[in-house]
C-alpha cells in the first residue's frame, strides 16, 4: 500500500515538472513572438517616419514651383512649352505623392526633375532672369531642398532595407507572414549631377 502510494506521488510529482516544463517553453515562445512583433513594428514606424521627411521636402518643392513659373514668365513668356511642362510635372508629382507609392512617386518625382532642369537651362539664353535676384534666391532654395530630399532619400532607403531584411530572416520572415507584414519599395530618385555642364540648344 506504501509502496503504491509512492509511486502516485512520484508520478503526480513528474506530471507536475512535465507541466511546469511545457508551461516554461510556451511562455518562452510567446516572448519569443511578442518580441519579434515589437522589432516588427519598431523599423515599420522607422520608415513611416523617414516616407513623412521625404514628404515634407517635396511639399516645400512644390510650394517653390510656382514661385519660379511667375519669375520665369516675367523675362520669357514666349516659352510657354516649357513653364507648361514643368507645371504638369508638378502636378504629375503631387497626384503620385497622394498615392503612397514610392516606385510610382520616383518616377514622378524624376520626369519633374528633369523639367527644372530645362527652367534652369533657359537662363542661360536670358542673361536678365539669370541676374534676377528673385530668381537666384529660388534656385539657390531649390537646390538646398533637393539636396535634403535626397538626404531623406537616403534615411528613408536605409531603414527600408532594415525593415526588408528583418522580413526575410528566420524565424522573423513566418511570424511576418502570418501577421501579413509586406516588403517596402525602395525610393529612387536620380542623383544631381554636380559637375554636369547645362546645355543649351537653340
Amino acid at each position: 500500500m506504501r509502496y503504491g502510494l509512492c509511486v502516485a506521488g512520484y508520478e503526480i510529482k513528474s506530471m507536475s515538472t512535465t507541466l511546469w516544463i511545457v508551461l516554461g517553453i510556451i511562455i518562452a515562445v510567446i516572448a519569443v513572438i511578442i518580441g519579434m512583433y515589437n522589432s516588427l513594428i519598431r523599423l515599420k514606424n522607422r520608415v513611416e517616419e523617414a516616407w513623412s521627411d521625404i514628404d515634407v521636402q517635396l511639399k516645400r518643392r512644390y510650394n517653390l514651383i510656382p514661385n519660379l513659373i511667375e519669375t520665369v514668365k516675367g523675362y520669357a513668356s514666349h516659352e510657354r512649352e516649357t513653364l507648361e511642362k514643368v507645371t504638369k510635372a508638378r502636378t504629375d508629382a503631387m497626384t503620385a505623392q497622394s498615392g503612397g507609392d514610392p516606385k510610382a512617386q520616383a518616377h514622378a518625382e524624376n520626369m519633374l526633375s528633369s523639367t527644372l532642369k530645362s527652367i534652369f537651362a533657359l537662363s542661360e539664353s536670358y542673361p536678365d532672369l539669370k541676374a534676377n535676384q528673385n530668381f537666384l534666391e529660388l534656385q539657390r532654395e531649390l537646390s538646398d531642398t533637393e539636396n535634403k530630399i535626397q538626404a531623406s532619400r537616403r534615411f528613408y532607403n536605409g531603414n527600408v532595407r532594415d525593415f526588408n531584411t528583418k522580413l526575410q530572416v528566420f524565424p522573423t520572415n513566418i511570424i511576418a507572414n502570418m501577421l501579413g507584414f509586406k516588403n517596402r519599395d525602395f525610393f529612387e530618385i536620380e542623383e544631381p549631377k554636380e559637375r554636369e555642364n547645362v546645355k543649351v540648344e537653340f
